[in-house]
């Protein structure tokens, strides 16, 4: 089937880019409330299922061992800019765990908040892999793995006792049968594997409820989704999108991106998850997408629905400060 016309983009009165996509809310039962496109297809979750890949970093008991708080279990679901505090944050779990970056498998690059990296460039820093966005989930694999006693040793690869665990984790929630076939390299170099936007709605759904899940793995997930809303800056970073929604209505949106435009989001409290991918990849029509949805569910005149309103439809602006268009979500979105 075709996905439907989900964001437009326009310069000056006309539209000048279109983005399809897929959406999905799912209520507390896991029942669809709303779909538009093929959410049943397999897509890549990336790094929007991080809470998930952190379960055995609290179900292990790690996390408790090492002294962890809201800012470390944030951090280890998160996909941070490398600023100094999350860089400090990771430095600082694998230290608990006893090692050092050197122990980290996902690569260095450079930050992702401009300030930061123009200072890098000025002083010469090179960047590490406690740089890379994806350093406080692969400090929380590491801790899991000291915890437990595995040789954190090729912990990256598909084969090792802590992927197993993980893959058998996303399998249990998002109902999605796991192997080589529908396995992927992630960009931090752990697999990554093609579930159905439907299930990953559901998986979400499961996190915020515990719903069919064995007490430890619900407390731990509850905790982690807490730990989020509770620390937004430490899930991404300075002005990113995952932060500002979270920050919109405090303790009660969770919402995490994944590369080539997914998103998914939980208004726990209402018992509500949600997942959207862009077809092309897209983050802007994704963050649109998703702000929409997220809206829908707060009262017309709330501050909460405006403010999201306002990220899912805005201006933009050239180098002169000159207006030259907008994005904007269509009615799709609404239906």
């Amino acid at each position: 089937m075709d996905n439907p016309i989900t964001v437009e983009v326009t310069r000056g009165k006309l539209v000048e880019s279109r983005h399809r996509g897929m959406a999905v809310v799912v209520d507390a039962e896991g029942q669809i409330l709303y779909a538009a496109g093929d959410v049943d297809a397999a897509i890549f979750p990336r790094s929007a299922c991080k809470a998930m890949q952190a379960l055995p970093l609290v179900e292990s008991g790690a996390a408790d061992a090492y002294g962890f708080g809201n800012r470390e279990l944030a951090l280890a679901c998160s996909s941070h800019s490398g600023e100094p505090e999350h860089v400090e944050t990771a430095a600082g779990m694998l230290k608990a765990a006893g090692h050092d970056q050197r122990i980290l498998e996902c690569g260095a690059h450079w930050s992702f908040q401009q300030p930061v990296l123009i200072a890098q460039v000025r002083t010469f820093e090179q960047p590490t892999a406690l740089h890379n966005n994806c350093s406080g989930k692969h400090s929380g694999f590491i801790c899991a793995c000291a915890h437990t006693g595995e040789d954190p040793r090729g912990y990256a690869g598909y084969d090792h006792p802590l992927q197993e665990a993980i893959r058998a984790i996303m399998a249990d929630l998002t109902g999605a049968v796991l192997s080589r076939d529908s396995c992927g390299t992630d960009g931090c170099s752990i697999p990554t594997y093609a579930v159905p936007l439907s299930g990953l709605a559901r998986g979400f759904g499961k996190l915020a409820t515990g719903r069919g899940l064995e007490p430890i793995r619900a407390a731990a997930a509850r905790r982690l989704i807490d730990a989020c809303m509770a620390e937004p800056f430490y899930v991404a970073g300075t002005k990113r999108f995952c932060t500002k929604l979270m920050q919109v209505a405090p303790g009660k949106i969770f919402a995490k991106t994944g590369a080539e435009g997914v998103f998914c989001a939980l208004l726990p409290e209402k018992g509500l998850s949600f997942a959207v991918k862009c077809e092309d990849g897209s983050t802007r029509a994704a963050e649109a997408m998703i702000a929409a949805l997220l809206a829908r569910h707060f009262e017309a005149d709330s501050e909460e629905r405006q403010a999201l309103m306002a990220l899912a439809n805005y201006g933009m602006t050239n180098w002169n400060g000159l207006s030259v268009g907008t994005v904007r979500v269509t009615d799709v979105l609404f239906a």
